[in-house]
Parts: C-alpha cells; sequence; structure tokens
C-alpha cells in the first residue's frame, strides 16, 4: 500500500520541526476508561489525548511491531475528520474531538491493530508527538501442550489396558499353578520319607541275630 500524502507530511514535519518547545509540551495518550491495562481480542477499544493549545487538530498513527509507521486518521479543531486514503470514513476506526480532547476509537481490536499509538498535534506550527500508548493482547503464561507427547502417552496408556484386558486370568492360572506345584512336592517328600523309614526298619530287622 502507498504511504499516505498526510503521514509523509507528517513525518517530514516532525523531522523537520523539533524543538524545545515540543519536547516541553509532551503529550500523553490513554486508554478509556484509564484502569485498562490490556485490550482483549474483538472489543472496543478506545484512546484519548488532549494535547495543549493545538491550532490545527491532532493526528493518530500506530508504529507496529516491525516498527513501521500507518497513518490512521487526522481529525481538525472542526471534528473533520480525514482517515488514511483521504477517505472521509473507515471500517476499522472511529474519530472526534470534544473541546481539547481527541478520541480514536478501534471498532474491533484484531491482531493487526497490536501496536504503538501516537497522538500528534502541530501547536505553533510545531509538532508534537506524544508518548506511546502500547495495545497489545494479555501475555498468556501457560505451557501448550505438545500434541506428540500426548499422543504417545494415550497410546502407550491404550496399549497397556488392552494388553491387560486381553489376559484377564493370567495372574489367577499363575498362582493356582504354584499352588498346585507345592502340593506335588509335599506330596513326593512324604512318599520319599515313607520309603526311607520302610528301607531303615528292614535293614534293622535284618541285621537282628537269630535266636538258637
Amino acid at each position: 500500500m502507498a504511504a499516505s500524502p498526510a503521514l509523509l507530511l507528517l513525518l517530514s514535519l516532525g523531522l523537520c520541526c523539533t524543538s524545545a518547545q515540543g519536547q516541553r509540551d509532551a503529550e500523553v495518550v490513554w486508554f478509556v476508561p484509564r484502569n485498562m491495562k490490556n485490550p482483549q481480542e474483538g472489543q472496543r477499544l478506545e484512546m484519548e489525548c488532549s494535547p495543549k493549545n493545538s491550532d490545527s487538530g491532532a493526528s493518530w498513527i500506530r508504529q507496529d511491531k516491525d516498527g513501521k509507521l500507518h497513518f490512521i486518521v487526522y481529525i481538525s479543531v472542526l471534528s473533520r475528520t480525514t482517515y488514511s486514503g483521504n477517505e472521509n470514513t473507515s471500517p476499522n476506526f472511529e474519530a472526534s474531538q470534544k473541546g481539547n480532547s481527541y478520541r480514536l476509537v478501534v471498532k474491533n481490536f484484531r491482531a493487526q491493530d497490536q501496536g504503538t499509538y501516537f497522538c500528534i498535534a502541530n501547536i505553533n506550527q510545531v509538532l508534537h508527538f506524544s508518548s506511546g500508548q502500547s495495545a497489545f493482547f494479555p501475555v498468556t503464561t501457560e505451557a501448550p501442550t505438545t500434541p506428540a507427547a500426548t499422543t504417545q502417552s494415550h497410546q502407550v496408556t491404550k496399549k497397556d489396558t488392552s494388553h491387560q484386558s486381553l489376559h484377564p486370568g493370567t495372574s489367577s492360572e499363575n498362582t493356582l499353578t504354584i499352588g498346585c506345584d507345592i502340593v506335588i512336592w509335599i506330596n513326593l517328600a512324604g512318599a520319599c520319607l515313607l520309603l526311607l523309614t520302610a528301607i531303615t526298619i528292614t535293614i534293622m530287622h535284618c541285621q537282628r541275630p537269630s535266636s538258637p
């Protein structure tokens, strides 16, 4: 998009007309209401500035994350507005003037509207730039869940569950087998003990001397 003539004029004047007076009469931009910290997506965002002794209206510009300046609107002292592209209206913005206050409204705040907003006033043929008002979505600190890790964990859990469901009687069968083995070994040990006792008695009986 070609740069707006109004924006080029403002930037040219800003570079050529710096003075100590402009630094003394620094302006401030604030949200309406003032206690708002960060705008939410889709909300109606209002900002206002009150330049001192402005004799030719005020302009609003936005600086995006990459540092590029975007002209939004010029508001005359008679509340006449000129938007980017030399348009009288804008689908995204509203602007108005009341007394010494100049208000900018973002009708539907979106991601592309994020940035730092400045109010510029021409006072005694000197441009005065306001302090910037940052307008960004709130920063979330919640750590995002990794889809791959979640899927892998789900697959492992599902696999373990299905494996257990396919062999529900494995543990009972193992316990029964161990019990049978113990009974068999006890019986074998008892039989061996009886056999050993019988052999011992037989040997002792055979070694006993016979009577004359």
